[in-house]
């Protein structure tokens, strides 16, 4: 089974969105830092800034990897 970069920067963006979820909802509930050892953790930090890079990266490859943009299909109702 193949895993390409759009894969990778999915499963991330997800993960951050749910721990921002989880964060809006209780501020005291980061997942990622119960993980890996608090917000101060270097694990964590890296996790963090993975997922901004995803977000980035998803931002600028997202018209040429999305099916729906692909073509220019009119996706206004």
């Amino acid at each position: 089974m193949k895993i390409g970069i759009h894969t990778v920067t999915f499963i991330l963006l997800v993960v951050g969105g749910l721990n921002w979820l989880l964060v809006g909802i209780n501020p005291n509930y980061d997942v990622v830092a119960k993980i890996f050892g608090g917000t101060d953790a270097v694990v964590a930090k890296i996790v963090y800034i993975l997922v901004g890079l995803s977000a980035v990266y998803e931002v600028a490859t997202h018209k040429k990897n999305c099916k729906n943009c692909i073509g220019g299909s009119d996706m206004s109702m």
